[in-house]
């Protein structure tokens, strides 16, 4: 399988949704920037993955990514960062989206299992209400520590 068949528009994830859900499979989200991939973005997704059977991760967009991050984010383009990420054996599935928060993509896919760091409370996360509305689980996974995309970007800087 090819990295951009793992990689969606909302309409054909949502038909595939339709059919690992027929399965019986636990749908699992989380959703990040990710622009610089490091140990800690793969600690996590992997984690993420551990607690269902399908890991979707809804990525944010160039345009998204910069009204989040400001106007020189993300450093990796969109197209870059779908692709890393449909690449690793653990995510089955990446969508892109425009918006600052997730919140429509979680209420389009209905998740099982919603995921996100421990720097997260659950009354904060969006989407977390939509998930427990539908009988969903909410579960955050410890991050690893010292690994962050600011602190590369420190390091890159002290190097220069």
């Amino acid at each position: 399988m090819s990295t951009k068949d793992k990689i969606y528009e909302l309409p054909q994830l949502l038909e595939k949704v339709k059919e690992w859900k027929a399965e019986g499979k636990r749908i699992v989200f989380t959703n990040g920037c990710f622009d610089i991939m490091h140990l800690g973005h793969v600690d996590y997704l992997e984690k993420a993955r551990a607690e269902g059977d399908i890991l979707i991760v809804g990525l944010n967009s160039d345009i998204s990514t910069r009204n989040i991050k400001g106007p020189k984010r993300p450093i990796v383009d969109e197209n870059s960062r779908s692709r890393t990420l449909a690449a690793m054996e653990f995510v089955d599935a990446v969508v892109l989206f425009d918006e600052d928060t997730p919140y429509n993509l979680i209420k389009s896919i209905l998740p099982d299992v919603l995921i996100k760091g421990k720097d997260y409370q659950i009354e904060n996360i969006v989407g977390a209400d939509i998930v427990i509305q539908n009988n969903g689980n909410i579960i955050t996974i410890d991050l690893v520590e010292g690994y962050s995309t600011t602190k590369i970007f420190d390091k890159i800087r002290k190097i220069k």
